[in-house]
């Protein structure tokens, strides 16, 4: 009888355990679901209010175009009214020049109508961290739960960095192509100015070459190439590290394939992944200094 007691006593035991273990599970899983929604919220509004700064760039920047563009076809035409008529073939090319911006601050202007203010969705993002902070504080997860969710976020990362990559390399090209071609264009017109002083080259020479030397020095200054290069670099060690520990392969091969070894070679991956993400920083640091105080190593030759 005594035995009997027992064994149903310690099969009471053992579905109370049971019923104890599944119910810190669904609360483990709505923490985690909650936290992956905050986190979620969060990519939301930061990606919203990227898109208002992003329109409102545009918007500033080629109604300003479009005005200087005006601006300097109507002073030109007032210094000599009795020229007018000759100039009207040039005025054309200087309204079509500034119709093009006038154009794109317009759409950009009608894309930010149904956004919210910059100040709003600035207050939005604010209480988008905030609650984070709140469900990450009385949600924290498991050590192993942080590393396989940082496993998943590398291919963010690693996109990420090949966005920025692909920005810099397409402001370099651009910047080039103006240094370029101003300079085939100036050598050009140059070639054609007989020596009469306020003709038309001799304005488009001195506009051109200022634009030439603009150019030349973003370019010198703010290292676009370098930027590009070394995001580029580092997106690939990330996206390597990953296949690696996906094949198990490389620094990933002597780990056994059960929990234990898993384990250690995600740790080892985050490691890794980490050690690639501070050396970027540290160039990023590099690039940012002046070019006298140092230069960033394995920078590309150009």
């Amino acid at each position: 009888m005594d035995d009997d007691a027992s064994h149903r006593l310690g099969n009471a035991e053992k579905t109370l355990q049971g019923a104890e273990r599944a119910r810190i599970a669904e609360e483990r899983r709505k923490e985690r679901e909650r936290l992956a929604g905050a986190r979620r919220d969060l990519r939301r509004a930061e990606r919203v209010l990227a898109r208002r700064r992003r329109l409102s760039r545009v918007r500033t920047w080629a109604g300003a175009g479009a005005g200087a563009v005006l601006l300097a076809g109507l002073a030109w035409n007032l210094l000599d009214l009795d020229a007018v008529l000759r100039r009207i073939p040039v005025d054309i090319i200087l309204v079509i020049a500034a119709a093009v911006p006038m154009t794109a601050a317009v759409i950009a202007a009608t894309r930010l109508r149904p956004l919210e203010s910059t100040s709003a969705l600035e207050d939005t993002l604010d209480e988008t961290r905030e609650k984070l902070r709140q469900v990450s504080a009385f949600a924290y997860p498991s050590l192993e739960w942080r590393r396989n969710l940082y496993r998943e976020e590398v291919a963010d990362i690693a996109g990420q960095y090949r966005a920025d990559s692909r920005r810099y390399r397409r402001v370099h090209n651009t910047l080039q192509s103006v240094v370029m071609a101003g300079s085939t264009v100036t050598t050009t017109v140059g070639a054609l100015d007989s020596g009469y002083p306020a003709r038309w080259h001799s304005f488009l020479v001195t506009g051109i070459s200022f634009t030439i030397t603009l150019a030349a020095m973003f370019a010198g200054y703010y290292k676009y190439r370098e930027r590009s290069y070394f995001l580029q670099q580092t997106a690939d060690a990330v996206e390597e590290e990953a296949y690696a520990l996906t094949l198990g392969v490389g620094a990933y091969g002597a780990f056994k394939p059960n929990q234990e070894g898993e384990a250690l070679a995600l740790a080892l991956f985050t490691q890794r992944v980490e050690d690639l993400r501070n050396e970027q920083r540290r160039r990023q640091q590099q690039l940012d200094q002046p070019a006298e105080q140092t230069s960033p190593t394995g920078a590309p030759q150009a």
